[in-house]
């Protein structure tokens, strides 16, 4: 699945992870800065994302629109996230023309521009998709349910942030936070795809060496307290469906018991993607969840949702509410196959099909160049790049007792936040 991999760092601190793939003549490139809203406070949250967005406004070299230009000229593609922890750009190209990855975010990790007229503009598209957002109930479920998990930690909030906040931030909040983050000591640059390593690293040190150092004082996280028992929030709002979210405080990607999480996870709902970029898809199935709800027709679907992330988050089950039922049935239905699971211990064969599961679908989210990439820095924003190395042989060691413990320990009712939706016009 993987190749050698080069590591190096520049004197300024950018962090360099290379990987030649010479399977076809491409090259794909990603940035990642460790930002995201975990970084944020109260009246500021959505400002990394709208950050995000302003790097797509153009330097003084490369103007709003020329990028666009130039990259669909070769074929490529290009593309930007931000989440919890960080915020990501890339760019996949034909090997010939990668150097406009590299002229492009070496620009753009100090020339962005935040004209105050862009800002405003800017101001209405994000509040308009948040406004979208609104109307979609799983939207306005999780966002209760994350809001009600966490009394402290940044996670509360959503990445595209509060409406309120969303008003006021202004230029000015958005330049500081911009220079205060995007600097090579605070960076990650992962290359994967048809090149020589050394050329390339030469290339880099051309564009990136002469970006300047700067000190990065984050503001202090506050780290949560265990959820003393179990919290419902009820939601209403737009559609005809019913919808239920369990959400399970759960460990950080770095933490031992993760990896347990991840096979717990493929037994009860399915195997959860790891690569929010894009990934392939195996069947759920064979999950108990699915038995228990589906082919007995409580609810219409299900599925897991497990993130790894640089503290510890959430492990949620979204259920959708068969029209015959309500959300009560549903959460009845759930705790008693958990009390199932808890009661009674899992087997090998289990096991060995949900480590089968999970790894089938972290090998379709790793196969070809772009994933690669992806991976390459991602990995970075939560642990080292070892644990993307190791994560199948480590998978291939949980044991049913392992499962076993790490069930008791986190499915505990106290343990969670349930969370009900329900259309209005019920």
């Amino acid at each position: 699945m993987t190749n050698q991999t080069q590591f190096s760092t520049l004197p300024n601190g950018l962090t360099i992870h290379l990987k030649e793939i010479h399977t076809a003549p491409i090259i794909s490139t990603w940035i990642w800065y460790k930002v995201g809203s975990r970084n944020e406070i109260p009246g500021k949250t959505g400002i990394s994302h709208w950050v995000e967005h302003m790097q797509f406004k153009g330097t003084e070299r490369f103007p709003s629109g020329y990028l666009d230009r130039e990259i669909s000229r070769t074929g490529g593609i290009w593309n930007a996230m931000t989440y919890l922890d960080w915020t990501t750009y890339f760019t996949t190209l034909p090997a010939h023309a990668a150097n406009i990855s590299l002229e492009m975010e070496a620009d753009r990790m100090i020339n962005s521009r935040f004209d105050v007229d862009e800002v405003e503009r800017e101001r209405t598209v994000i509040i308009s998709e948040r406004e979208g957002n609104e109307n979609q109930p799983h939207f306005l479920l999780g966002e209760a349910v994350q809001e009600a998990a966490f009394a402290r930690h940044p996670y509360k909030y959503e990445v595209i942030g509060l409406k309120d906040d969303l008003r006021e931030i202004t230029a000015e909040d958005l330049k500081s936070h911009y220079q205060k983050y995007y600097q090579p000591a605070n960076a990650v640059l992962a290359i994967a795809g048809d090149f020589d390593s050394e050329k390339m690293l030469g290339k880099i040190e051309e564009h990136f060496n002469q970006i300047p150092q700067d000190n990065i004082e984050s503001p202090e996280i506050q780290q949560e307290l265990p959820l003393r028992g179990e919290k419902h929030v009820h939601v209403t709002g737009p559609g005809e469906t019913s919808y239920v979210q369990i959400a399970y405080r759960a460990p950080s990607a770095s933490a031992k018991d993760f990896l347990t999480l991840t096979v717990l996870d493929s037994l009860l709902t399915g195997p959860s993607s790891l690569n929010m970029f894009g990934a392939g898809g195996t069947s759920n199935k064979t999950s108990r969840l699915y038995r228990a709800l589906v082919e007995s027709e409580i609810s219409v679907s299900c599925h897991g949702a497990l993130q790894a992330t640089r503290d510890p988050y959430l492990y949620g089950i979204n259920l959708t509410v068969h029209p015959e039922h309500a959300p009560e049935d549903v959460l009845t239905a759930v705790n008693a196959e958990i009390v199932r699971l808890l009661e009674t211990p899992v087997t090998q064969v289990e096991i060995d099909r949900a480590i089968k599961q999970a790894k089938a679908l972290f090998a379709y989210s790793s196969e070809n160049i772009t994933n690669q990439a992806f991976w390459l820095g991602y990995t970075e924003m939560f642990d080292h790049y070892d644990w993307f190395e190791n994560y199948v042989d480590n998978l291939s060691r949980v044991s049913p007792k392992e499962v076993m413990e790490t069930a008791r320990t986190y499915l505990s009712p106290d343990n969670r936040v349930v969370g009900f939706y329900t259309p209005q016009e019920s």
